[in-house]
């Protein structure tokens, strides 16, 4: 068989789990697409792990070793972010990546307000010269 073939076929699903990295939103998914990759990256390992050693009189298998090593990151990276995701799930009540990331920076996707929904009322009184302040400049 030539190496064509699995380069191919590992590009493709490569690419397929770029995708799946980039356009999803769920957080499963990404953990998934990157399980998706890294088998790519395997494929490659072997096919040209094969290759080189029929042309190699000496055996090595390294390709084949960083295979299994990287087999074995994998499983403790999907443990490691399946634990952190279902954390973040009991937490929050949601996956959703972009809901997160909005979260971390700071933005209040529900709108109760700079000082969250727990504030009490000196800490409003104290942006509301801040807030009127943003307004005349927004109607300026």
């Amino acid at each position: 068989m030539h190496l064509a073939y699995p380069a191919v076929l590992s590009a493709l699903l490569f690419c397929t789990g770029l995708y799946g990295v980039l356009a999803r939103r769920n957080a499963i998914l990404v953990l998934m697409s990157v399980e998706l990759m890294l088998n790519a990256v395997n494929l490659n390992l072997v096919a040209f792990d094969v290759w080189l050693s029929r042309a190699a009189e000496e055996t090595l298998h390294s390709g084949q070793a960083l295979a299994l090593f990287t087999i074995a990151i994998a499983a403790a990276e999907i443990g490691i972010g399946l634990a952190i995701v279902l954390a973040v799930y009991r937490n929050r009540g949601t996956s959703d990546i972009d809901r997160l990331r909005d979260t971390a920076e700071g933005h209040d996707p529900e709108g109760d307000g700079p000082d969250g929904p727990g504030s009490d009322e000196s800490d409003s009184d104290a942006s509301a010269p801040r807030a009127a302040a943003e307004k005349a400049e927004a109607t300026a």
